[in-house]
């Protein structure tokens, strides 16, 4: 297998210019993951349902994106990561115009799936290309550069979604969808020209995954991953409800605090290159461990719901201090098989998010939420200091460089 094409050691205007159109594609795959949250009562009295049973077209998309991740891999790989993406792009259009003329609730959800399924490209095949175009030095500043736009959409999809449920009507937010789509995916394809991707030749898709899995460490980084997002993530889904509980809140009061976990986020990446030369991988990894043990310990003893809206703050800048340092390490697992490996990184991290969700509804309704935060506030700290020590003991096993 031929080696990745060499990475530019100086920045690059060109990179810099798909990088940021990549972060614009990732709003719209982060966007299109949330938009339909606030949808359901309307799509309930639209097409005469229940809001459990229009639930449907979130479980299609869902259930489509975490499954594709393990395609776009290989293809990414075999054919290019950029033109994947662009193509994925502009097939994301067509989902997304097919969601808002939809007749009825099945067809939405078929709708939804299709959308769901060309989407899941656009992230980790991003992620990949940055690993093969950026220095490795200057590769975790750019990977938050990018981030910034995953976060945008997580944070504004609902918001932008519920704007217009509430003034224009639900099918428009999909002809938004479909309108930035659209034109990220055609200045991309206006980028591919004379851009020359890194493309693997062999082996066949089962291959690539065994290429990837046989290594020590891209396990570890996978299962690191997955634990991650199952005590994050997948825990997060508890904390509106909680809060609403325990402040007596409105439940738009409660996501807005949590919206607080994009803001803090967004911190992380406008400042990422200080962070990273001050700290390093290392101590940003065992940083934002501490930090997340901090959020989660405040929001299970919190008397007020200011200091739920500190702790989400807090919870933003840890997560993406943490997840942003295993992302980098991510795209090192496989470079002959990047677009594979981080394909796979996704899939984990989708795998951890619904099995935090699944097992944590146990866990609040035998004991509470305030028990599963304080899970978490253990558990995580501990993740960053393993993931530190893994760092460390990495670099004084490395070959020091030849005179």
């Amino acid at each position: 297998m031929p080696p990745a094409r060499p990475v530019s050691q100086a920045p690059d205007p060109r990179v810099d210019r798909v990088v940021f159109l990549l972060a614009w594609a990732a709003f719209a795959s982060s966007a299109a993951l949330r938009v339909c949250d606030p949808m359901l009562p309307a799509l309930a009295r639209e097409f005469s349902t229940t809001v459990g049973q229009a639930a449907l077209v979130v479980t299609a998309t869902g259930l489509a994106y975490g499954l594709l991740q393990l395609a776009f891999g290989p293809l990414g790989d075999h054919y290019g990561k950029l033109k994947v993406v662009t193509a994925a792009c502009l097939a994301s259009t067509l989902g997304a115009l097919a969601c808002a003329m939809s007749p009825s609730l099945d067809v939405l959800a078929l709708a939804r799936a299709l959308n769901g399924a060309t989407t899941a490209a656009l992230i980790p095949l991003s992620l990949a290309w940055i690993g093969d175009a950026v220095a490795m030095e200057r590769r975790q500043a750019t990977l938050a550069r990018f981030m910034s736009g995953q976060i945008l959409g997580l944070v504004s999809g609902q918001a932008v979604a519920g704007f217009f449920v509430d003034h224009v009507g639900w099918r428009w937010a999909f002809v938004l969808l479909a309108g930035v789509y659209l034109l990220v995916g055609l200045l991309l394809l206006g980028a591919l020209r004379g851009h020359h991707d890194a493309v693997a030749h062999a082996p066949r898709i089962p291959g690539r995954y065994r290429l990837v899995l046989r290594q020590g460490h891209a396990r570890f980084i996978l299962a690191m991953i997955f634990l991650e997002a199952l005590f994050t993530f997948g825990i997060m889904t508890f904390i509106p409800a909680f809060l609403h509980d325990r402040f007596g809140i409105s439940l738009f009061h409660a996501g807005l605090i949590v919206a607080g976990v994009g803001v803090g986020g967004l911190g992380y990446t406008l400042l990422a290159q200080r962070w990273v030369r001050a700290l390093g991988q290392r101590r940003l990894a065992r940083l934002g461990g501490v930090l997340l043990g901090l959020a989660f310990l405040t929001l299970s003893q919190g008397s007020a719901w200011g200091l739920a809206l500190a702790a989400c703050l807090v919870l933003g800048l840890g997560f993406y201090q943490l997840h942003n340092t295993l992302q980098t390490l991510a795209t090192q697992m496989a470079p002959q098989a990047r677009g594979t490996a981080l394909s796979l990184f996704a899939f984990c991290f989708f795998l951890g998010h619904a099995a935090g969700a699944a097992l944590g509804a146990q866990v609040v309704d035998r004991w509470g939420a305030q028990w599963l935060f304080l899970g978490a506030a253990l558990v995580l700290p501990l993740a960053g200091l393993v993931l530190a020590r893994d760092i460390k003991a990495r670099r004084r096993a490395a070959p020091a460089p030849s005179a």
